[in-house]
């Protein structure tokens, strides 16, 4: 137990657990919006914007995201000049959110696909029956059913999301869970399992309230049929 006291005395932990839940939040925000685009051209009856979705998906689902995250600051930043502050903490924040969000979306798509294919075939042909064009029956009919067909998929990719978040160092985020933790197995090595049950608890503990929300939400909004 004092391990445990001292090591939170001298670190700041909870605050180490706050950056990956910030990286979390604005990765899940802007990969959704992103991936509903993406499964919106991948359903589309233009053959290109399909071809291009389809394109990225595979790109980014097979990439490890360890390169992405060391291309965002070694290519974007480095050689593309990419920057979005001038405080280098923040600038490699939302460099992380970046990637962590092209990386995401690709996952995103396919859950979302995975609940457009529970949508009976029916419901577009009769969206189209009553007039409405592709834009209308996929924002209308088709997505909201998908969205709740989708609900264990998208909470997977939530849960996946939140770990991958540890990835962060690679782009040089230099105040998160996995950059903590190496300091703190350098610096105090003499209570390296007590370092390893902190964060090794503190992803438990945010991971399982997720699971169960997703459970409860996905029997409470799955489509009768």
């Amino acid at each position: 137990m004092e391990a445990f006291i001292s090591l939170f005395s001298q670190y700041d932990v909870p605050a180490a657990f706050l950056v990956n839940i910030e990286l979390t939040l604005w990765s899940a925000l802007f990969s959704m919006i992103l991936g509903v685009i993406l499964v919106m051209m991948r359903i589309s009856p233009v053959a290109s914007l399909r071809t291009v979705s389809c394109a990225y998906v595979e790109l980014f689902k097979n990439m490890p995201l360890t390169i992405i995250m060391v291309f965002m600051v070694l290519g974007a930043y480095a050689q593309l000049k990419l920057s979005f502050s001038d405080t280098f903490a923040t600038n490699f924040f939302w460099l992380a959110v970046t990637g962590l969000s092209l990386y995401t979306a690709a996952f995103v798509c396919e859950s979302l696909r995975s609940g457009i294919n529970t949508v009976p075939i029916g419901q577009a042909e009769a969206a189209r029956a009553l007039g409405l064009n592709f834009m209308q029956s996929a924002t209308q009919i088709i997505l909201p059913q998908a969205f709740r067909g989708s609900v264990a998929p998208l909470g997977n990719t939530l849960i996946a999301l939140l770990k991958n978040s540890t990835v962060a160092a690679a782009a040089s985020v230099a105040t998160e869970t996995s950059s903590l933790m190496s300091e703190m197995i350098e610096y105090r090595s003499d209570v390296i399992v007590p370092i390893f049950l902190i964060f090794a608890f503190g992803y438990v503990i945010l991971i399982i309230p997720i699971g169960m929300l997703t459970t409860y939400l996905s029997n409470k909004l799955a489509v009768r049929r």
